[in-house]
Order: structure tokens, then sequence, then C-alpha cells
């Protein structure tokens, strides 16, 4: 059996966008060694697109190295705008044929059961609106009679103090299973907006001075809010004022998008 290594060291989200590489190398045959978050490769073990999962390479021989890294095979970022997915497949020269959702059950004894997931937080802050616009669409929410769960990541300890009820993550696979039960998803361009939209929950995902063109999640069912200005994607230098996150405008596209879509009003 021929042996393949892809290496990529980084956070949730961009872990998560180099699993169509493991698939598609998967479905041609191969013996995958994943190598880089061993808590975020746990996901690719578990739906079978990864064989062995390493923090650091191990010493063996491999017919293909795929090195995602600056000093790499493959380089971590596009030089021009196109989604990350499509730069790592294009520079294997691989086809643009894998999964929109990961084959993961979804959890028979959930607290996501009913409600909504929200998800208000990310490993940047840059990447964070007012929690003003949270808490105007929990509001909204709970006059329908729906109620909210939110998440609380890794780096994400800030939310218990201001939101509540929440669901700390403890273990990704679990995650998993919990919130795919969720009625539908409410997030930032973060880690968790990625794993939820993967795994085909109804996700609405706030982008403000991060590019939704290059690090849109993987899903068949996200939508993504982004107001566009002529100064943005900005991101890392952010501006005080950060007009991409205009309460008004969020609360409104929101609302909308999730009658459209989840209620299905004109």
């Amino acid at each position: 059996m021929k042996k393949a290594l892809i290496y990529r060291r980084g956070a949730l989200g961009d872990t998560l966008l180099t699993f169509p590489i493991l698939e598609i190398l998967k479905k041609k045959g191969y013996h995958i060694t994943a190598v880089g978050n061993t808590d975020y490769y746990r996901i690719a073990k578990e739906v079978g697109w990864a064989d062995s999962i390493h923090y650091e390479i191990p010493e063996a021989e491999f017919d293909l190295e795929i090195n995602i890294s600056i000093d790499g095979n493959i380089k971590p970022f596009p030089q021009n705008r196109i989604w990350l997915v499509y730069h790592y497949l294009t520079s294997l020269h691989l086809p643009r044929e894998f999964s929109l959702e990961l084959p993961i059950k979804a959890s028979k004894n959930s607290p996501f059961k009913g409600k909504v997931a929200v998800a208000p937080s990310s490993g940047s802050m840059k990447k964070v609106p007012d929690p003003k616009v949270f808490y105007e669409l929990e509001s909204i929410l709970k006059s329908r009679g729906i109620d909210v769960l939110y998440i609380v990541g890794e780096a994400d300890e800030w939310v218990i103090d201001c939101f509540h009820p929440v669901y700390k993550i403890e273990d990704l696979i679990k995650f998993s299973a919990d919130v795919k039960t969720a009625l539908f998803y409410i997030g930032v361009d973060s880690g968790i907006s990625h794993l939820v939209s993967y795994l085909g929950v109804r996700s609405f995902v706030i982008f403000g001075p991060t590019d939704p063109v290059i690090w849109r999640p993987i899903g068949k069912r996200v939508h993504i809010i982004n107001k566009p200005l002529p100064c943005s994607p900005c991101f890392p230098d952010v501006c005080e004022e950060r007009g991409c996150f205009d309460i008004n405008f969020l609360i409104k596209n929101l609302t909308e998008r999730v009658d459209k879509y989840y209620y299905g009003y004109s």
C-alpha cells in the first residue's frame, strides 16, 4: 500500500481545511499519516480519513510527502484570493471531489437538541463583533420560543462570564456528535464555525476583517454574513472602528437569513 504524509500545524480551522486532501488520497488507496495538532486530526481518524496521527513527523519512508508550511512544498496561504481548499487541491493536482459533510453520527442525548448553537468567540478577538449582536439575536429567537446554547472553546473562557447557558467543549468528537442535533448554528470566523459547518449543520457565519473568499468553511449549508467595505479584508491590521461589524447590519442580515433558510419565510 502506498503511504502518504500530510503535515500541517495550525488551529482547528486551518487543520479542517486540509481534510479534503486526506479524503481524496484515502480514496486513491493511500495509507495516511497526518502530522499536526493530534486533537484536531483525531476527527480525521474518527471518520476514516487518517490511519495514524502524530505531533511530530515520524521517521519512516513515504511515497508522497505533503508539507503545508512556509518552508514546505505546499504554501499554507494562496497568492491570489482563492478558497484555501482549492489552493491546496490545485497545488497538489488533485480533483475537486470531496465530501461537504463529515460522516459523524449525531448523539441521541444531546443538550443542543431543539436549540440554536451559538459560538460568539474566536481565537482572535479581532474577529469578534460586539456581544450586543448575540444578545439581540438571542432575544429575537426567544421571542419565537427557541432557546440558545452558547459554545465555549479552548480559548473562549470569557464567554462564560457574558453568556449562559454554556456548553464547554472538552472532547471534539463528542462535541461534534452533540452539535449535529442543533436546530442551526450562529458563529464568527473561528475553528468551531469550521467544524460545525463541516458537520452539515445549517450555519450562519459572521466574517468581519477576515476574507470569506479564502477562509470560508467547508459545508453544504453554510451562509456567510459579511458587510463588504472598500477597506476589507484587512486582518490582522484591524481598525478601531470596525465598520465591517456594524451591529444593525449584522442583526438585520442574520435575522433575514435565518427567516429565509430555516423558517422558510420569504
